[in-house]
């Protein structure tokens, strides 16, 4: 059989309990659903980090945060060395493209620095709004193309967290598709891999009309809240996160006299607004998961007409998640609650891999990268930390035990003030979270306590189980630092 070809996607901040078919029966996904019908998805997949440019790093590179030393949202550079997947599939024949975001190094105002990053097809669109005075392939379609001005197009959205934003036919995750189908297009001798990362569903939570009418605020949960969590996030008020005081989601709506909430200064996805309705911020953001699955579909659609889909491998799965009022939370932070650090993951090729699986394995997405080389039959250079998933998908290995433990970290990751640095590890049971030179942690019995609500990190009666924890929580951190330099010599 010839190499297979690859279509990788990955959304921004989308939470693991977002797909319908793997148990949330609000949101409609049927084109996700009908990829875990063709394939494997993942019901415990955690990302190494709960921020965008080390997350992706991870994913791109196949190690650890603490190998590839790309830790922070607005590095000025990718390090020389880094060595990407994509660049190992081009030097083995594959055509790669890329549509959306890369965000491994700075995209503030101007054009992201790339690596030698194997893209030859380059579509880069960091974020929907035409605020980059360089190159923007989207603002580009959308005035070149679509016969649009992007100034005024986004004019009107600026300064909102959620609410209805512009038609799908101007959305940034359409022009993704519109994309992707070109690069499919293309005539090539050989195998393609793509890359489509549209900024969908991060914030701002502003769906196209016709998706937000599919979702009544009334009918959404609220989020994950007691209102012990006002006094248990003063605990943590010198660690770095974008909502520094908790909120309760049930009173957060009082006082609002707009329908979709108050406009703020500051930019939705660093600041979050003192007030809003955690219910239709949900339905926002379903509406938002919602579109990116149609867009989804139709490049499967394309690639079925094709003749292509039955040798094509479609990954699909998300960089982080989104807190969305979990604990009064919004945002981003130095935190690991499942909402933040557990994202959805589906494989699907059914020529190779096994179909309708529901695995509960606890995977990463640092094996990612290896998984993807030997599904290619090329072999993993030795400073990939990741295990591929491959034995796994087909069958050969238990499909729900992978690893008996997942990590993630934060260091210093956001431009926030305290620079903080935090680790988490998780056996699937027992979470542990420790905030380095805070003399804080986090212990939670995640069978007993799946919301994260009762804390044992002080609790005398888990002491034992505190201590034993942390020592496999010290050995697998000290264990993704990788060992440097290749050795070729004994001494």
């Amino acid at each position: 059989m010839s190499r297979p070809n690859i279509l990788w996607y990955c959304s921004d901040r989308q939470r693991f309990d977002t797909i319908r078919s793997m148990g949330n029966p609000l949101v409609r996904t049927p084109n996700i659903d009908r990829l875990v019908e063709r394939g494997v998805g993942f019901a415990r997949a955690y990302c190494q980090t709960p921020v965008c440019t080390p997350s992706r790093a991870t994913f791109l590179t196949g190690q650890y945060p603490a190998t590839h030393h790309i830790h922070r949202n607005g590095n000025d550079h990718v390090p020389p060395e880094t060595r990407l997947v994509t660049k190992i599939l081009q030097e083995a024949g594959y055509d790669c493209g890329l549509i959306g975001k890369l965000h491994l190094a700075r995209s503030q105002g101007t054009f992201e620095k790339r690596t030698d990053d194997g893209y030859r097809f380059f579509q880069w669109s960091h974020h929907p709004t035409p605020d980059l005075p360089e190159r923007h392939d989207y603002a580009d379609w959308l005035a070149n193309e679509k016969g649009v001005d992007p100034q005024e197009l986004y004019a009107p959205l600026m300064g909102i967290l959620y609410g209805p934003g512009l038609p799908e036919e101007y959305s940034q995750t359409t022009w993704c598709t519109e994309m992707a189908m070109r690069f499919i297009s293309e005539k090539r001798d050989g195998p393609w891999m793509l890359s489509v990362n549209p900024f969908d569903p991060h914030p701002p939570f502003d769906p196209p009309r016709e998706y937000l009418d599919h979702y009544d605020p009334s009918e959404m949960p609220y989020p994950l809240f007691r209102e012990q969590d006002i006094e248990r996030q003063r605990a943590f008020a010198r660690v770095d996160q974008q909502t520094v005081e908790a909120i309760n989601p049930y009173e957060a709506e009082k006082g609002i006299t707009s329908e979709w909430g108050e406009r703020y200064d500051g930019y939705p996805g660093r600041e979050t607004p003192k007030g809003y309705d955690a219910r239709k911020v949900k339905a926002c953001y379903y509406a938002s998961v919602e579109l990116v699955d149609h867009q989804l579909g139709r490049i499967l659609t394309f690639l079925e007409e094709r003749g292509e889909l039955e040798n094509t491998i479609v990954l699909f799965h998300s960089d982080h998640g989104e807190i969305l009022g979990d604990h009064g939370l919004l945002g981003l932070a130095c935190r690991f609650f499942e909402s933040l650090v557990r994202v959805p993951m589906v494989v699907s090729w059914p020529s190779r891999f096994q179909t309708g699986l529901k695995s509960q394995a606890l995977v990463e997405l640092v094996d990612l990268a290896p998984t993807l080389l030997e599904a290619a039959g090329l072999e993993a250079p030795g400073s990939m930390q990741g295990k591929s998933l491959v034995p796994l998908l087909t069958g050969r290995t238990d499909p729900h035990v992978h690893k008996p433990r997942v990590i993630c970290d934060y260091n210093d990751a956001l431009d926030q003030p305290n620079g903080s640095h935090g680790t988490m590890y998780f056996d699937g049971r027992h979470k542990s979270v420790v905030y380095h030179d805070q003399n804080l942690g986090e212990l939670y019995d995640m069978q007993e306590d799946p919301g994260e609500f009762q804390n044992l990190w002080d609790d005398p009666a888990a002491a034992g189980i505190k201590c034993d924890v942390l020592t496999r929580h010290f050995n697998a951190l000290m264990l993704s630092s990788g060992a440097g330099v290749e050795r070729t010599a004994s001494y």
